[in-house]
């Protein structure tokens, strides 16, 4: 596959600057066909697993939760909440800054770094409600706080401290997911690159929207990276997780992270641990704002499925070695697509039955 782009098949236009300019119509660009349109879960009672991380009992729950949700929540996690809030609002102020200081971050697909308001390169795309802004916290050579808006003024301050207690948080849960599947506590994260691991953030800005029903924020899609640790709107629900053939919305804990499974792990594990598809829903009456910290894998690692567990359980692996920078670069052409770029790399067994 071709690497991205310099630049964006079309002019961009800022969902925000959409929403604020009071249409009561979307354009169509942003309408999905009919099977793709939300609808109310029939289940709206059922959540997410909320784990406890000081509990006796968290090893189970999460080892439970990663094989069969691949989602959970988590309480009691290390990070502040007094920073959790501060990082959301410094956000919800940067994306209330005047046009021109948000536009001097504009992004390209090259990177995806800075101010954006699409995923993918595709021409004539059918495109999502909303904008986000993405940096670089590992390795080190890629961050670069130019790069990190300098409005509002407390802002850089608060993101370097929060993605340094989020990433000492994900080594955590890497300890954990590792010793769950059998194995030393360090296999999985020695698979990322040990200490020399990714880390990014994309935080997502959902607008108002006239017409909630025809559209989402984020189209239906599995994270390409190694686990995502999101910290959501405290207020305003919108996430959905697929469960079976319906979707599941997620009730937010108070200062809880809600953690995901992506792909990498998902082909480390040989799908032991499941990648799940989610989305996300917009409203008429709330704009909604979250920060997505993506824990991934040193990007030009070779990874594939963890040759003990292989051994241990006797079977073949599902997915070929790839790299990171390899896998990534389905989801930075084509936009979010369900879990396909999973499928895209599975060439070796078309079975995906649990171990």
């Amino acid at each position: 596959m071709k690497s991205p782009r310099d630049n964006w098949p079309e002019p961009i236009v800022r969902v925000q600057s959409l929403s604020d300019s009071g249409i009561s119509t979307i354009p169509t660009k942003y309408v999905k066909p009919l099977n793709e349109r939300p609808s109310l879960s029939k289940f709206s009672d059922v959540n997410i697993p909320t784990i406890d991380l000081e509990g006796s009992s968290n090893y189970e729950e999460i080892s439970e939760a990663c094989r069969d949700w691949g989602f959970f929540q988590v309480v009691n996690h290390g990070v502040r909440r007094e920073l959790m809030d501060e990082a959301r609002q410094v956000w919800r102020e940067f994306f209330h800054q005047p046009m021109d200081v948000k536009q001097s971050y504009g992004n390209t697909p090259k990177t995806y770094e800075g101010y954006g308001s699409r995923l993918g390169v595709e021409k004539g795309a059918i495109l999502d409600w909303s904008d986000y802004y993405f940096l670089h916290y590992l390795p080190g050579y890629l961050k670069d706080h130019n790069k990190w808006p300098a409005l509002p003024l407390s802002l850089r301050k608060v993101m370097e401290e929060y993605s340094k207690q989020v990433v000492n948080f994900g080594g955590r849960l890497m300890k954990i997911f590792s010793e769950n599947l059998g194995l030393k506590e360090d296999v999985l994260q020695n698979a990322f690159g040990g200490e020399d691991i990714g880390a990014c953030l994309r935080v997502n800005f959902y607008p108002k929207c006239p017409q909630p029903d025809l559209t989402l924020g984020l189209s239906p899609h599995s994270d390409p990276g190694g686990m995502t640790i999101l910290l959501p709107d405290q207020h305003v629900a919108g996430l959905q997780v697929r469960r079976n053939a319906h979707w599941i919305t997620v009730k937010p804990a108070s200062h809880a992270f809600i953690v995901n499974i992506g792909d990498q792990i998902q082909i480390l594990s040989n799908a032991i641990y499941k990648s799940v598809e989610h989305r996300v829903m917009v409203n008429s009456a709330e704009e909604r704002i979250s920060l997505a910290f993506f824990y991934n894998p040193k990007s030009d690692l070779m990874i594939e499925p963890v040759k003990e567990l292989l051994t241990t359980h006797n079977v073949s692996p599902l997915y070929p070695p790839r790299t990171f920078d390899q896998y990534r670069l389905y989801i930075r052409t084509k936009g979010p697509q369900g879990k396909s770029q999973l499928g895209e790399s599975n060439k070796l067994n078309p079975q995906h039955d649990k171990m």
